[in-house]
């Protein structure tokens, strides 16, 4: 099947449902792009950004990767963090992971899974820099939710280690960096108590004079 008819018509059916709520949302839209938050998420196709909250398209920017992982050498999470926060001047940056992440669990055997293995690399640091906590629990699935909740906020951190981050809060930009978490089976957010908005809430090392 070279043309996916179904997903045209649902298209069609879809852009019909939105003009009759409002004729010139597209054309507005078209016009401009303004959102407040840039959601850093999991490409975990249960977890679509825009649905969670309930926000029209135009209202949230969102990166996704596998588990959610900001690292300071992929140049694609930094330069959509860079657009977000030099040019759209979002004031929140989410980063939100999900209960049950096939990244994480994968992260957690010593299992060779390919060219993934380089990526989750960066989860395994977070397992062995929690280890002791993280092995003191007894069931394999509270290991594994909180190995989600301790990564999510290690991007969290990591996002706040950028010069792109810290050169807003420099120049007095008002910005957030928010910890969340995702269950699928009840469609709630959980938040992690995680909100950092300025260089005095990360570690000394990092700080950017």
């Amino acid at each position: 099947m070279r043309v996916l008819r179904h997903l045209f018509d649902d298209n069609k059916e879809w852009a019909r449902k939105i003009k009759e709520t409002d004729p010139d949302f597209f054309l507005k839209l078209s016009n401009q792009q303004t959102p407040e938050y840039l959601w850093i998420g999991c490409s975990d196709s249960r977890v679509p950004a825009n649905q969670l909250v309930d926000k029209l398209p135009g209202e949230i920017f969102v990166h996704r990767n596998i588990a959610n992982v900001v690292v300071h050498t992929d140049l694609n999470c930094l330069s959509v963090i860079q657009f977000a926060v030099e040019v759209l001047k979002v004031k929140h940056i989410i980063v939100c992971g999900h209960y049950g992440c096939g990244g994480i669990k994968a992260s957690m055997d010593n299992l060779e899974h390919g060219l993934i293995d380089n990526w989750l690399c960066h989860i395994k640091d977070v397992y062995h820099y929690h280890q002791t906590r993280i092995n003191s629990l007894v069931s394999d699935d509270g290991k594994f939710n909180l190995l989600c909740e301790l990564n999510v906020v290690e991007q969290v951190s990591n996002v706040c280690h950028t010069t792109i981050v810290q050169n807003a809060w420099k120049s007095g930009q008002e910005l957030a960096v928010h910890g969340w978490i995702y269950a699928i089976e009840t469609g709630l957010l959980k938040d992690l108590d995680v909100c950092i908005t300025n260089k005095n809430e990360i570690s000394r090392i990092h700080q950017i004079k």
